[in-house]
Order: structure tokens, then C-alpha cells, then sequence
């Protein structure tokens, strides 16, 4: 039984990633000249000096019971000794290894995509222009998130390597860090807000001395989104919807505090699991899912089939939703890159405006009659 939702989900909890050291948090007395500079984002912070920044790390995974700092370092900045314990890194970065998909929009954004030296399994990465480099050998193969080539990595010698988490045993990080590599953490995975997740371009800001573009970029995708949910309030209805899909006789469905649910929220919808508590996902009987869903209006994400024939073939029980009979079911996973990449999970973290005037065109199209949908496609 195939599911987009349940396989990004598994992939999360299988993968053994990179970390990093240990790090105690900053002192009070350190930051005090200084304001956190992040509005929405609750994973990270980032404090701005005369010649140098101090980033946290404050949720690299789900749950964490540490935080992680780093200092950034500009040409010529004098880093007080009491930040000295911490792992500095000079910026702006000339060479940098990204490890998930999520960050590669960052990069492009910023015009610095061609800093990018290598990446693990690059038939995930789906835009152009990195596809280009690619092609052209100027992205290195660096292994698999498990288990990444320590070899090819200190070939590259990058400035950075910027990775996630799961929890606080990360052995590949021993070997990187013995080797003299740089390795920083990124947490934007575990944000659950639309815009949590797209503030996470001024991290990659601060690593290339681009705090300002960075800023500028965001505030657009703020304005968009922000100006986009004002438009939703004025629909008329509330269509109920369905989310997730079979998986091993267990019916997944985005849990009601999740970064999934809140977009249906916004988008002036009815998700019918919108009051369970968590942001992961929730595996419910099938017997329990077609007793309150049967008859809803609209079922979004269904798995990463590209028919609804493929869906009924794979599960008749499908085929008993009143969504399903009319036909107003919508996928993510059709718009791929060239070698099969979903561009859906490399682009919606950075573009939530995007995503939400999607689910609006699909909700109440009258609200926006000239959009044309860009991640969600209607299965026929």
C-alpha cells in the first residue's frame, strides 16, 4: 500500500542523520546587547554583534532536551573567549553540503545555489537550477543520510555541512568533526506553523552574509501568505475533508496540530481530525475513518497514486468515499522533478503561500479565479 504521507513519515523515523557537539546554551550575560531577530520560527534564534552572530539550534528534533549554538564568524570579527567553546564559522561560506530537499529552495533564493558541492542521493533534489549543476558535475554525490561517505565529504572539504537530527546519537558526526569538517544542524522539519517553516531562509541568510535579502524574501512570502488567509476568511462554507491513506491495515491521518492540519484551517476548511492533539500522525482503524469520513466533501493527500483507478486498485474500500464517487480528490505527489523528486516537499517548507492559495483554488475557487494550482493536482 503506497503513501506519500506515511513514507516521508517513515523516512523521518528510519534515517540516522547527522548531529552535532554539544553545545550549553549562551549565557544570559552574552546576549543581552542583542534581540532575537526570528518572529514565527520556535526551532531557532539568531542574535546579531559588531563582527559576529550567535545562532541556536533551540529544537533540532521533536522533543529535544538540548539546544545547540554556533557562532558566525565575519571577515575580521573578534569572538569574545567566552563564546570560544562553541563551533565558529567563518561567513560568508563559499562551499556548503545540504542534506534534505527542504533546503535547496533557501539556497536558490538567495542566488547562491552554486555554492552547493555535494548532497546525499541528488535524484531527490527537483529544481532546475540545481538540476542543472547537477548534471553538469558540480553537485557530488555524498552517500545516503544514513550513511554518509566520510571519504567524499573530506575530498570536498566544504565550508559547512549543514544536516538534522533525529535524537542526540549522531555517530556519523564523530567522524566528520575528527576529520576537521564543520557540521551544523537544522531543525526547520520539526516547525509545525506555514511560516515557522519559511523563516528558516534567514538561516541560510545568516550563513552567507545575507541577513537583509533574506529578510526581504521573507517578508514577501509573509505579505503573500498573510494576505492569502485574509482572502479565505471570506468564504461562505466550510467544506469538511479527509486526509492520509491505508498503510498496513491502518488508516494515517495528519494529527490536528500539525503543519498539514493548519493549512486546511487556514484554507477555511473542516478537517475532521483538526481536534486531536499532536503534530505527528494519527493511525486509525479503516472501520473508524469511513464511519466519520464517508461523506466528506473533499479528501486532500491521498498517497502517492496518480489515478483514482491506481487508488481503487491498490484498496476497493477507497472507492466507498463520497469524495472518491466525486471525484474531488487531490494529490501532491503528480508534480515531480525530472528524476522523479516531489516537488511538493522540496517547495511547500519555503512557499506556504503557495500551498494555501492551492487548497483556496480547491475549496472555494471563487475566491481565486485566476490561480492556477501548482502542487495539488485533481486524481481523474
Amino acid at each position: 500500500m503506497k503513501s506519500i504521507f506515511l513514507r516521508c513519515t517513515l523516512f523521518l523515523l528510519i534515517i540516522s542523520s547527522i548531529g552535532c557537539k554539544k553545545n550549553n546554551p549562551v549565557s544570559k550575560e552574552t546576549v543581552v546587547s542583542s534581540t532575537n531577530s526570528i518572529q514565527y520560527a520556535k526551532g531557532f534564534e539568531i542574535y546579531k554583534h559588531q563582527g559576529f552572530s550567535i545562532v541556536k539550534i533551540t529544537n533540532p528534533w521533536p522533543e529535544a532536551k538540548e539546544s545547540f549554538t554556533y557562532i558566525l564568524q565575519e571577515k575580521n570579527g573578534i569572538i569574545p573567549d567566552s563564546l570560544k567553546q562553541f563551533t565558529v564559522i567563518p561567513i560568508p561560506l563559499k562551499s556548503i553540503v545540504v542534506t534534505s530537499t527542504t533546503h535547496i529552495p533557501a539556497l536558490e533564493l538567495l542566488g547562491v545555489e552554486n555554492t552547493l558541492a555535494g548532497f546525499p542521493n541528488t535524484n531527490y533534489i527537483s529544481s532546475e537550477k540545481t538540476r542543472k549543476r547537477i548534471d553538469a558535475g558540480k553537485v557530488r554525490e555524498v552517500g545516503v543520510n544514513e550513511n554518509l561517505n566520510t571519504e567524499v565529504l573530506i575530498d570536498i572539504n566544504p565550508d559547512l555541512i549543514v544536516s538534522f537530527g533525529l535524537n542526540n546519537s549522531n555517530p556519523t558526526l564523530d567522524n566528520l568533526q575528527k576529520s576537521g569538517l564543520k557540521v551544523m544542524l537544522n531543525g526547520d522539519w520539526t516547525e509545525q506553523s506555514p511560516l515557522g517553516k519559511a523563516e528558516w531562509i534567514k538561516f541560510f541568510g545568516a550563513l552567507y552574509g545575507l541577513d537583509s535579502k533574506a529578510n526581504v524574501i521573507f517578508s514577501e512570502i509573509e505579505k503573500e501568505y498573510n494576505a492569502t488567509l485574509a482572502l479565505a476568511k471570506n468564504a461562505t462554507t466550510k467544506p469538511t475533508v479527509l486526509s492520509g491513506a491505508m498503510y498496513q491495515e491502518q488508516w494515517y491521518v495528519p494529527q490536528g496540530e500539525s503543519w498539514a492540519s493548519l493549512f486546511l484551517k487556514d484554507a477555511q476548511s473542516r478537517y475532521l481530525w483538526a481536534d486531536t492533539k499532536g503534530t505527528g500522525s494519527l493511525a486509525i482503524p479503516f472501520e473508524t475513518i469511513l464511519e466519520k469520513a464517508q461523506n466528506a466533501d473533499f479528501w486532500i493527500a491521498p498517497g502517492d497514486f496518480s489515478s483514482l483507478k491506481e487508488m481503487s486498485d491498490s484498496n476497493p474500500h477507497y472507492s466507498q468515499f463520497a469524495s472518491f464517487k466525486n471525484k474531488k480528490v487531490y494529490s501532491y505527489s503528480l508534480n515531480k522533478g525530472a528524476k522523479g523528486g516531489i516537488i511538493y516537499f522540496e517547495w511547500s517548507p519555503t512557499r506556504p503561500d503557495w500551498v494555501l492559495k492551492d487548497l483556496i483554488k480547491i475549496f472555494h475557487p471563487e475566491l481565486v479565479p485566476n490561480h492556477k494550482l501548482f502542487f495539488f493536482q485533481k486524481l481523474e
